[in-house]
């Protein structure tokens, strides 16, 4: 080998190394398996910013609550000991309380209402001041509406509720108006969630569809009701730390990716929804899905006095007019 083309195999081999040590490597943590819709939406997302950066950036991914609870994991997002969380709103309103009008139940109408609430100036509003509590919102991902299982009997209207132990998100404003059904709310971190159904600690739990199957709450529920009572977004935050850092183009890539993110989840969300009941049915649940929910938003009214002396009245019908 000549000396010139052993001084170009010595730079190569430099330009090599520097470029494997220039790439970042992103912890990015949610609570259900990697087979969920937080699976595959940020999976979706993962993928997206390594392409847009050309592998300088990358994800590992912590699915199934490894780097804790959903509260921790915003809380080490806000510290920046991890970099991204992909996060139901339960806990968010400990850190933005804006946010918990969005967790009104009986407030939006179907998913389309939803997302477009969430995607159009209100729900845009609410990801920009995120910032202001040492969080970027990327993007609103999705969870899914939320329905009732548990381990006693069937429910079909709001009384069939009362009495029963139903463990809850961390959330002032769901547990509010959870009570007006009758039900005893037990706040409780979701990787506590199995074992207290198994043990009877509770009686049963709410969540969308793709969280019930992706946790597999048919081996420790009998009873589902389609009751739909609470929409629940999600959101990818990001560490200021991080997005510091990156300049305008890679913001740019991480800012749509976000958006592919959400889009892969929704859709997730959607084709859980669509196959997810025959699913649990053959898994031994059994499925109430017709609902009286006129019942439900009966019992529910009294509640949204308090909600419209927290956030507004004309923030809550601002919504409830969305088209």
């Amino acid at each position: 080998m000549t000396k010139n083309a052993t001084q170009l195999a010595a730079l190569a081999l430099i330009a090599l190394t520097g470029a494997a040590s220039a790439q970042t490597v992103l912890k990015i943590g949610y609570a259900t398996s990697k087979e969920s819709h937080y699976g595959v939406g940020s999976t979706a997302f993962c993928d997206e910013i390594e392409r847009g950066t050309q592998g300088r950036y990358k994800c590992q991914q912590f699915p199934s609550s490894a780097l804790g609870g959903e509260r921790e994991q915003i809380e080490a997002v806000q510290l920046g000991t991890q970099d991204l969380t992909n996060t139901s709103t339960g806990p968010l309103g400990n850190f933005l309380p804006e946010a918990k009008i969005f967790d009104i139940p009986f407030l939006f109408r179907d998913y389309n209402h939803a997302r477009h609430t969430m995607d159009g100036p209100i729900g845009q509003d609410v990801l920009k001041k995120l910032q202001g509590k040492g969080l970027i919102g990327l993007a609103w991902t999705e969870n899914g509406f939320r329905h009732m299982t548990n381990s006693k009997r069937a429910i079909v209207q709001a009384s069939d509720a009362a009495g029963l132990k139903l463990r809850t998100m961390e959330n002032k404003v769901h547990m509010e108006g959870y009570k007006t059904f009758g039900l005893l709310p037990t706040p409780m971190p979701f990787p506590e969630l199995f074992t207290a159904l198994q043990q009877g600690t509770v009686d049963g739990q709410e969540n969308p569809i793709p969280v019930i199957l992706s946790s597999k709450f048919s081996q420790v529920q009998k009873h589902l009701s389609l009751t739909g009572h609470v929409y629940s977004p999600a959101v990818l935050l990001l560490s200021p730390m991080v997005w510091n850092k990156l300049n305008d183009a890679d913001k740019k890539v991480f800012v749509e990716a976000a958006a592919k993110g959400a889009a892969a989840q929704r859709k997730k969300v959607n084709d859980d929804e669509n196959s997810g009941i025959a699913q649990l049915k053959k898994d031994g649940m059994q499925v109430v899905e017709k609902v009286d929910g006129d019942s439900f938003r009966k019992a529910v009214a009294p509640a949204y006095a308090g909600f419209a002396k927290e956030f507004g009245a004309d923030k809550i019908a601002a919504i409830q007019a969305v088209k």
